[in-house]
């Protein structure tokens, strides 16, 4: 007898209804049945259903990365890590340094200041103002992770439903596994989704925990041209150094506000950045054999274990031609920024901080062993965001300021296409001898400028002369 027959069970919500929210298909239940889930009482639906929300993401939408998740993961680990309230002696502290910073960079450069205030942030609220820009990066990956799932799903359920092969107990006879694949595909997709935000949440809270300033990662991941500061991060890393936390702060102060004035003053440098990630992550070569071992092998019951299964073997080790142009216009741009902030911070900060050279190390250091966006993408995009060539475009940089001036090194950021390639730092001396010959062909003087708007008229009537007498006659 079935329960809506029983009269015991008859006015009780239906398990396998209430678990899915909504009609179950008679074939899709007597499978169910089978495995004695139309048994479950109504505090063990309610478990199991919550288990199914925060795998699947409660959003119910196909977008590749589930934002709701993410940013609950993200604030998650960033509580695990411990994060505080600001208070306004803080929030004033930063302004302060800002402002200051912002002064001396006015000596050494003239790009303009950038629009935007100064910030101190939580941890959180670096998480809530990033994240966008983290999905957006990682939108590509997980998108063929999504089509990686769904594909591995319908062939083990074609594999299922091959002559010979064993019957699925509840199944009834004849039917094609694989024609249930056409309701399970947007699960599917949902679980990778709720996956793949999972990851990306993880990631960002990780390094929120560690990021000692809004665009120290190398990317403009703020909206805006906010100069943030991330107080409790700076104390953090303060610590360790035999320097006065208010030079060290100061100096990280110097370093952001320089790299936000480029990124507000250079309005193609930051989409490039961000193209070159999305390229990157769009050509990536997703492990299909890993995944389709780890879908065969994953226990249902520990939906977890297929996470952790595709954690170590996501991504093909090798990547194609594509991505290695996409890395390297990745790498010379991270090192073209971080060497000029090097060179502008140096000069703004000497005569005014006492340490930093030290400071100037203590940051080289960092970046060395890996700095703190480097095991984000690691993760995420399986790709090492590290300005590898970073003393190269330094001495770039302080090259071209000293044998053709501090306007020059500004103006070689005006235009991509003279801006400095990877080819150039591999040979500085001789981009500088060029960008020094282009700048003199393209060099227009006060006279030229006069002799333009005016129509020159003494040099006109010659031009004319000399026209007249080399062609023609004129018909009189």
């Amino acid at each position: 007898m079935s329960d809506q027959d029983n009269p015991e069970r008859r006015d009780e919500p239906d398990p396998l209804e209430a678990l899915f929210g909504g009609p179950v298909p008679p074939e899709v239940r007597e499978t169910l049945n089978s495995m004695g889930l139309s048994d479950l009482g109504p505090d063990q639906v309610a478990q199991m259903r919550s288990q199914l929300e925060m795998l699947m993401g409660s959003g119910g939408d196909d977008s590749p990365v589930n934002s709701e998740l993410a940013h609950d993961v993200a604030c998650q680990a960033v509580a695990e890590g411990g994060d505080s309230a600001i208070g306004d002696d803080t929030r004033r502290d930063v302004e302060q340094v800002v402002q200051v910073a912002s002064l001396w960079l006015d000596q050494v450069t003239d790009l303009p200041r950038p629009e935007g205030t100064a910030l101190a942030l939580t941890r959180v609220a670096w998480v809530e103002r990033t994240l966008p820009v983290w999905e957006r990066l990682t939108a590509p990956v997980a998108e063929g992770l999504q089509s990686a799932m769904t594909s591995a799903m319908e062939q083990q359920l074609g594999q299922l439903g091959e002559e010979g092969a064993p019957p699925i107990p509840g199944l009834p006879p004849g039917m094609n596994p694989a024609a249930m694949m056409g309701q399970m595909a947007p699960m599917v997709r949902r679980m990778a989704s709720s996956m793949f935000g999972g990851q990306v949440g993880q990631a960002v809270g990780t390094l929120a925990g560690d990021v000692l300033s809004g665009t120290e990662v190398g990317l403009p991941v703020l909206d805006g041209e906010d100069v943030a500061m991330l107080p409790a991060n700076v104390a953090a890393f303060a610590d360790g150094l035999e320097v006065d936390g208010g030079e060290v702060h100061l100096y990280l102060a110097l370093r952001e506000a320089a790299r936000v004035r480029l990124f507000a003053a250079v309005p193609w440098l930051g989409p490039q950045l961000l193209a070159a990630v999305e390229d990157y992550a769009r050509d990536i070569s997703i492990n299909t054999e890993g995944i389709e071992e780890a879908v065969r092998e994953v226990d249902p019951q520990n939906p977890e274990a297929l996470q952790d299964a595709l954690g170590d073997s996501l991504f093909s080790p090798e990547p194609s031609p594509a991505q290695q142009a996409a890395l390297t216009r990745l790498e010379t741009l991270l090192a073209l920024v971080e060497g000029w902030v090097d060179v502008v911070a140096a000069q703004a900060a000497e005569g005014h901080l006492p340490h930093a050279d030290a400071l100037a190390e203590a940051v080289r250091r960092r970046r060395a062993t890996g700095g703190p966006a480097e095991k984000t993408f690691a993760s995420l995009v399986g790709l090492e965001l590290r300005p590898r060539r970073l003393r190269d475009a330094a001495n770039l940089w302080a090259a071209l300021e000293d044998r053709h001036g501090r306007d020059a090194r500004d103006e070689a950021w005006g235009h991509p296409d003279v801006a400095p390639t990877g080819a150039d730092l591999d040979d500085p001396l001789g981009f500088v001898d060029r960008h020094g010959a282009l700048s003199a062909d393209l060099t227009v003087t006060d006279e030229d400028i006069e002799r333009l708007l005016s129509g020159s008229p003494g040099e006109r009537d010659e031009d004319d002369g000399e026209d007249e007498g080399s062609g023609t006659d004129r018909p009189g």
